[in-house]
C-alpha cells in the first residue's frame, strides 16, 4: 500500500485517504479532486494522526468515557456483523431463477411503446397554420422550434419513448394509432392543441430469461436473506428472554 506520509512511526496510507474520500459523499469528494484538495486531505490525514499520538502519549485510552464509548462501537459492529454473516449464507440457484421465470413470464413482458415529438399551441387555428407551414417545406423539428409553447421545442418537440397510461389519453390514443413518421391533425387536450408526429415504435415483446435473470436474482435473493432474518429472530427470541417496557 502507497505510504503518504508517517506520523510518529504510524503510517498514512492511500487506502486511509481513500477511506476519507468515501465518508465525505459524492459532492463534497469532488472539490478535492485536484493536487490542492489531495494536499488538504493529507493534511487533515496528518492532522488526526497528531490527535491520536497526543491521545496515546495522555493515556486518554482509560478515560471511562472512552472506553464506554468503545463498548458501544464495539457492540454495533459485532451487531451488524452477525446480520451480515447470517444474511451470506443465502443462496439461490440456477434452476430456482429458471423456475421463477417459467412460472412469472407475464411479469417480464415489455410493453408496445412509441416515440413521439409534438408542437403545442393554445387554439386549433394555430395549430392549423403551422400544419400549413410544414406542408410547404419547414420541417417538423424546425416548426416545433419556432412555435410550441412546450418545453420540448427545445428539442425539435422530441418526447421521447413512452408506454400506454403515461400520457393524457387524447394524446396517447392519437401518438399510438399513428404510422412511423404519420403526422396528426390537431388534437385536443387538456394542455392545448397538439400536432403530434409518432417517429419510433416498439412492439410488445416478451423478454427473455438471460435479460432478466440477474434481476430475478436479486429478487429472491433478498427474500431468502428476509426469510433466514425472520426465522433466526424468531430462534433467538425462544433462546432469550425480550421484555418491553411500555411508555
Amino acid at each position: 500500500m502507497k505510504v503518504l506520509a508517517t506520523v510518529n512511526g504510524r503510517d498514512v496510507t492511500q487506502m486511509d485517504m481513500d477511506m476519507l474520500v468515501q465518508t465525505l459523499g459524492p459532492q463534497r469528494a469532488a472539490q478535492f479532486n485536484s493536487p490542492e484538495g489531495q494536499g488538504q486531505l493529507l493534511d487533515e490525514l496528518i492532522n488526526q494522526e497528531l490527535f491520536y499520538s497526543d491521545a496515546v502519549d495522555k493515556n486518554l485510552t482509560e478515560d471511562e468515557f472512552y472506553k464506554n464509548e468503545l463498548e458501544k462501537a464495539a457492540e454495533q459492529i459485532l451487531k451488524q456483523y452477525a446480520i451480515r454473516k447470517l444474511l451470506g449464507e443465502a443462496k439461490v440457484d440456477e434452476a430456482e431463477i429458471k423456475a421463477f421465470y417459467d412460472t412469472n413470464k407475464d411479469h417480464y413482458q415489455q410493453p408496445e411503446m412509441v416515440q413521439a415529438s409534438h408542437i403545442l399551441v393554445d387554439t386549433v387555428d394555430q395549430a392549423k397554420s403551422i400544419i400549413l407551414e410544414i406542408a410547404d417545406g419547414l420541417s417538423f423539428e424546425d416548426a416545433a422550434t419556432k412555435h410550441s409553447k412546450c418545453p420540448s421545442k427545445e428539442r425539435g418537440g422530441d418526447l421521447g419513448q413512452f408506454g400506454k397510461g403515461q400520457m393524457v389519453p387524447e394524446f396517447e390514443k392519437r401518438a399510438f394509432e399513428l404510422s412511423v413518421d404519420e403526422m396528426s391533425e390537431p388534437v385536443e387536450t387538456q394542455f392545448g392543441f397538439h400536432i403530434i408526429k409518432t417517429t419510433s415504435r416498439q412492439d410488445a415483446s416478451q423478454q427473455s430469461f438471460e435479460e432478466v435473470e440477474a434481476q430475478i436474482k436479486n429478487e429472491l435473493l433478498v427474500k431468502v436473506q428476509n426469510d433466514l432474518y425472520v426465522s433466526k429472530v424468531a430462534d433467538l427470541k425462544e433462546k432469550y428472554t425480550v421484555s418491553v417496557v411500555e411508555a
